[in-house]
């Protein structure tokens, strides 16, 4: 019996998630499985990969063969290094603390990978939500510009119409302002005469 390391697939239409499975080769994707061993979710940014690496590890070194995909979430994890240290121990070319501390210092090397590519996604969304915030702000204020200006506009034109509709009042206003002028000077004449 071939033993596959594959994944079945689960979830809803264009949202996909996986389970990472050990199964007889004949058996159907979705159908019956031996074990179990993780889970796979591309949806999130970073791909969620969560895999028991024990277990895995087990299956890989019994003969179980992984498909292509897996073999690169397993290389991704580490499963795949910890097997070739594995065997160079089962083989005497190292120690198992020789391993132990090779896998560790690829472990926390890959782990600081991961967090500075969560750490530019998350900082690479967050200057795409400034950008977008400054530019609806500038909208916005090239928007209430262009009201004022509108509003200026038409009050320039209202006092235009204004102006033009309503030219005897001032005409008036200037006439009345004359003969009230005139009539103090004719009552200075006036009292001249009369002394």
């Amino acid at each position: 019996m071939s033993v596959k390391i594959r994944l079945a697939r689960r979830g809803r239409r264009k949202m996909a998630i996986y389970d990472v499975v050990v199964a007889d080769a004949r058996a159907p994707r979705d159908g019956r499985f031996i074990e179990k061993i993780g889970s796979y979710n591309p949806n999130t940014n970073p791909a969620s990969i969560n895999i028991n690496n024990e277990r895995a590890l087990k299956w890989l070194l019994n003969g179980a063969q992984p498909t292509d995909t897996v073999k690169a979430m397993l290389s991704y994890r580490g499963v795949m290094l910890k097997k070739h240290l594995q065997i160079g121990v089962l083989k005497g070319a190292i120690t198992q603390e020789q391993a132990d501390a090779k896998f560790e210092a690829w472990l926390n090397e890959k782990e600081t990978k991961i967090a500075g590519k969560t750490e530019g996604i998350s900082a690479a969304k967050a200057e795409a939500r400034k950008k977008a915030l400054d530019a609806e702000t500038a909208k916005n204020q090239a928007r209430l510009d262009a009201i004022k200006a509108r509003e200026d506009e038409q009050k320039a034109l209202l006092a235009a119409a204004e102006a033009a509709n309503n030219p005897a009042p001032a005409e008036e206003a200037a006439t009345e302002e004359a003969p009230a002028a005139d009539a103090p000077e004719a009552t200075e004449g006036e009292d001249e005469a009369k002394a």
